[in-house]
């Protein structure tokens, strides 16, 4: 059981309305997130939009493999160290996954950086900026799409110790873990790279696009 202490801090109120005076993301399922009375098809569209998933994943799989295979050799020269990056993010029904990405930062012995704190850009490295830039470095994450992790539309992963503070400060945060998170998505496109729980407030809101769907 992954459970928060919450003295002194804002309670966190559940999308029905039980006021947890913990954060215990144990409690938190599909059945707390998902609203009632859903249209009887919203089963059809989950179905239909799985396959959609699963059939691009796999057509871009190859891409993954060339991409990988060419980074094997390039990095020596142009990124040097590991080719994957792995990070652990919060997934549907709050629940945490672990991310691929191609990397494209130095590592760092530091500690993780804090949810309010920007991104550093000092480590990432010169090849790394052209694999942000084109987005080349989230191409791994076809593979979280198959496993089931995530999907290709929805709502951005934010690293798990993030969301943690943001589930307990913004409430209108939890909503948006009622569906898979995407390689791309609203508020990402609309919004950009949300620091802070200002940003990620306004994130949120955005997100919420998706709760209004039946996903």
């Amino acid at each position: 059981m992954v459970m928060i202490a919450a003295a002194g801090l804002p309670k966190l109120v559940s999308p029905r309305g039980s006021v947890m005076t913990f954060l215990d993301l144990s409690a938190v399922n599909s059945q707390m997130l998902v609203p009632e009375n859903q249209p009887h098809w919203r089963w059809v569209f989950l179905v239909f939009k799985r396959a959609f998933d699963i059939t691009v994943a796999i057509l871009l799989l190859p891409l993954v493999i060339v991409f990988a295979a060419l980074f094997l050799l390039l990095n020596p020269v142009l990124n040097a160290g590991p080719i994957f990056f792995v990070q652990t993010r919060m997934g549907r029904d709050c629940k945490p996954f672990r991310a691929f990405k191609f990397r494209s930062m130095r590592e760092s012995m530091d500690a993780e950086r804090a949810y309010h704190e920007a991104i550093e850009t000092d480590r990432v490295t010169r090849f790394g900026a052209f694999m942000r830039k084109t987005r080349i470095d989230e191409l791994p994450q076809i593979l979280n799409v198959l496993r089931g992790d995530m999907s290709l539309i929805g709502p951005r992963p934010d690293a798990y110790a993030h969301a943690i503070v943001y589930l307990r400060e913004i409430p209108e945060y939890c909503a948006r873990h009622q569906v898979r998170p995407g390689i791309s998505g609203f508020a990402q496109v609309e919004l950009g790279y949300a620091i802070g729980l200002d940003a990620t407030r306004a994130k949120a809101l955005a997100d919420l696009h998706y709760t209004k769907m039946p996903v």
